[in-house]
């Protein structure tokens, strides 16, 4: 059966832990599916790992919508959930219900996702009320680094953590669906898991949110170099396809493949006459 928003709500109801993975593309989100992922995050994190941005802030609705379609082909069985991008919902609100619906008619995604918490109450509210699901990201915002100063812990202190439940509350009496939390502390994390009643996913947020997200790239070490703390490398995909990248760039060179295994016969009377007629009576 299709995953849905209550699917995740049963879940945490039920203590069963919530897997989500970011997809971009039809084939990779279809793997994803098949291996029994419950989410599939449309991030606008594609303008990282995808389009080679610097941030988020440069994806556009199109390229949103351009991925979401493709990812929502794919996914037979999970929930899809698409990002409204940098300053598609910040101007109002009634942008913030505009561009939702636009995810969800033309991406064909089930739940839409925005960062804010007590801020973005209202967003939430009447995106709810149009009856799209949405899920509210809290604690590190990536579209708001900016002003946060950086990729960094958010939540350490008195004031800030509280902060951060009141934004979780708030969303939730806004009529969030569930809360995405970002790099805080993991006992704020499971403090906040604890205080409300709709699922939170965490990435960075340590194990007692009701589930986990991780960009699929990192989970796969498809980068060089140092992956954030709560980044587990579960396969070295990313050496592994570098590796093939040259095993092919070598053999064709070598001339070892194509093999006569890859190629495909033509009767020999039939290229006889073909010769004949090109080569041999041309030359006469």
């Amino acid at each position: 059966m299709k995953n849905t928003i209550l699917t995740l709500q049963k879940h945490k109801q039920n203590k069963q832990k919530i897997t989500m993975l970011t997809a971009y593309d039809y084939t990779t989100a279809k793997l994803m599916d098949e291996s029994g992922v419950d989410c599939l995050l449309v991030g606008d994190s594609l303008g990282m790992v995808m389009l080679g941005y610097d941030s988020t802030v440069s994806v556009t609705m199109e390229d949103m919508i351009h991925h979401s379609k493709a990812v929502a082909r794919a996914a037979k069985t999970a929930l899809v959930v698409t990002d409204l991008p940098f300053m598609s919902y910040h101007a109002s609100v009634y942008d913030a219900v505009y561009n939702a619906g636009r995810l969800i008619q033309e991406g064909n995604a089930q739940a839409v996702k925005l960062e804010g918490g007590q801020a973005f109450c209202e967003h939430i509210k009447m995106i709810a009320q149009a009856s799209i699901p949405v899920i509210a990201h809290i604690g590190l915002m990536p579209q708001s680094v900016l002003a946060l100063g950086g990729y960094k812990v958010q939540g350490k202190d008195y004031h800030a953590a509280k902060n951060i439940i009141l934004d979780a509350l708030a969303v939730e009496q806004a009529g969030a669906a569930a809360i995405l939390l970002e790099c805080v502390p993991a006992d704020l994390a499971a403090l906040i898991s604890d205080l409300v009643n709709i699922p939170t996913i965490g990435i960075g947020a340590g194990h007692n949110c009701d589930g986990q997200v991780l960009v699929y790239q990192d989970m796969l070490s498809m980068y060089d170099g140092v992956s954030s703390k709560f980044v587990k490398s579960f396969a070295p995909i990313g050496e592994q396809m570098k590796q093939a990248f040259a095993d092919y760039c070598q053999e064709v060179k070598r001339q070892q493949f194509p093999d006569s295994i890859h190629e495909f016969a033509i009767d020999s009377e039939i290229m006889a006459k073909l010769k004949y007629e090109f080569l041999i009576s041309n030359k006469g």
